[in-house]
């Protein structure tokens, strides 16, 4: 395992001298912190958006260099001090398609539209309660919740259609209510509604969009409280249920998306997971009231066989010292997997990186509550 070897503060911005009665939190200063390079790398590194806690401004977006071992914390402060609130509030997701990236801010209702290379702010789309974003030839497809945050008589939820190249929202169809994570197969847009708002009256299905028509054509019954969603390359969808936080278990569920149906239910928790190659890396951090507590597990599964493998991505041991995994990613070309850690939620969380092998290599400290991985290439 490599060791931070040392911790330079950069200051982002000149100062700034603020009145008493501002009350607005400032972005924070940008860092750098070295690790291990990895000079031959093919994907040059990727950007990681830290949540931060609703309603308190502290959404940011980090950068990892790979080829020169570079972390760069609060990247989007330092090359947009214009931008005086910073990123936002909540980073709940972020995607790259081409020469831009997309970084969904859901309490503060936009999307920021990055440039790839450098990180600098080139435009936004205004979405109410925006969540996740995903793409398909040369369109974004952002969901969001609508209403009010917490209302359980929040109307329908949306997917809305950006045109990548003008960054206006083309089209927008309604869905479930608090729809989440989405994926693409085909001409077909899946989407897991939730229902968030209103438990225990939660949602239970996934909507299925055609593309062409820009219309829901089915909702698939699945299970309540629904999150994630993974395609693998067999033409199957993996989707998370978070359960009821009391009796009902969280489990993982196969979608054919041949027939549109269950094929298969893995009774495993499951509250994020990413699928590379033939294999799925699943955690899950599942609280229950009854008991008061989280219950963390990590799983690997073969999506080509449909099995539950019997070892895991972590073999070393080192996971008792991860408090709430919150976030993974799988490098598409070592084959290094990432895991971030948000920690206590309020502090600042933790990204480690671990070998194909599950051993780890290094470990960064983040912003706070650090969660979505995109790569560059």
């Amino acid at each position: 395992m490599k060791h931070l070897k040392f911790l330079i503060t950069i200051l982002a911005f000149p100062l700034i001298i603020i009145s008493a009665c501002r009350k607005d939190p400032q972005p924070l200063p940008s860092e750098i912190t070295r690790v291990e390079p990895e000079p031959t790398s093919a994907i040059k590194g990727f950007y990681l958006v830290n949540e931060g806690n609703m309603n308190m401004n502290k959404a940011s977006l980090d950068y990892m260099d790979l080829v020169n071992g570079i972390y760069t914390r609060n990247l989007y402060n330092q090359v947009n001090p214009e931008v005086t609130k910073g990123l936002g509030d909540v980073g709940n997701d972020i995607g790259r398609y081409g020469t831009k990236l997309y970084v969904v801010v859901n309490i503060s209702n936009k999307v920021e539209v990055l440039n790839v290379k450098t990180g600098k702010k080139i435009g936004q789309i205004n979405i109410t309660n925006c969540r996740y974003v995903t793409f398909s030839n040369g369109k974004a497809y952002v969901s969001a919740y609508l209403g009010k945050v917490g209302d359980p008589k929040a109307p329908n939820g949306i997917v809305a259609e950006i045109d990548t190249t003008a960054l206006k929202i083309n089209r927008t169809v309604e869905v479930g209510r608090q729809p989440e994570e989405m994926a693409i197969i085909g001409n077909k847009l899946y989407v897991a509604n939730s229902g968030g708002y209103s438990p225990p009256d939660y949602e239970h299905t996934v909507s299925v969009i055609d593309l062409t028509s820009f219309t829901e054509t089915k909702r698939i019954e699945v299970a309540i409280n629904l999150d994630r969603v993974k395609a693998d390359s067999y033409g199957d969808l993996y989707v998370t249920s978070r359960g009821d936080y009391y009796t009902i278990p969280s489990k993982l569920f196969v979608i054919d998306t041949q027939s549109d149906q269950v094929k298969k239910i893995f009774n495993i928790a499951a509250g994020n997971l990413v699928i590379d190659d033939d294999y799925a890396y699943i955690y899950s951090t599942e609280w229950n009231y009854i008991e008061g507590k989280n219950k963390i597990t990590y799983n690997m599964i073969n999506v080509k066989d449909e099995t539950i493998m019997d070892r895991k991505f972590i073999m070393d041991g080192t996971e008792k010292d991860i408090k709430v995994p919150y976030g993974i990613a799988v490098n598409p070309i070592s084959k290094d997997v990432y895991v971030t850690d948000a920690k206590d939620y309020v502090s600042p969380g933790k990204l480690h990186c671990y070998s194909p092998e599950g051993r780890l290599k290094w470990s960064v400290s983040t912003g706070d509550i650090p969660a979505h991985i995109a790569f560059v290439n």
